[in-house]
């Protein structure tokens, strides 16, 4: 049997390891230089970087002039240290810092431009309805 000293040491030493998981995303896009927004904040330009907290589905936007929005759902699932019961002993237990980075990358695609008979065509609906009080 050990004795209460040598117990708490070992007790110490368990709680002084501490773990510690660090999660990131990177949203990259071609072109480069988008309006990244999650879940509806802005992140920044790609490449744009942010740190996250819990497991899920992100809605990710990308804007950028001349080129089409593009609204992704994208699917960030625990690695399998990050699932019960191993969850508690990565985050307070391991001893070291590990860190789960994942990386996205969307190609936009240019914006499409009306063609110039259905912008006329409209304009001649909207004029019309103008003139008409409609």
């Amino acid at each position: 049997m050990m004795s209460r000293p040598v117990l708490l040491l070992l007790l110490l030493t368990a709680v002084m390891q501490t773990g510690c998981v660090h999660r990131r995303v990177t949203v990259n896009s071609y072109p480069q230089g988008a309006l990244v927004k999650v879940d509806g904040r802005d992140i920044g330009y790609t490449p744009a970087s942010f740190d996250f907290t819990w497991y899920g589905t992100r809605e990710v936007q990308l804007l950028m002039d001349g080129y089409e929005t593009r609204t992704e759902h994208v699917d960030i699932n625990a690695p399998w240290y990050q699932k019960f019961p191993f969850d508690f002993a990565s985050d307070n237990f391991l001893g070291k810092h590990v860190t789960d980075h994942r990386q996205f990358t969307f190609q936009l695609e240019p914006k499409k431009i009306g063609q110039s008979s259905d912008v006329l065509q409209r304009a001649g609906s909207l004029r019309s309805e103008a003139l008409h009080g409609q």
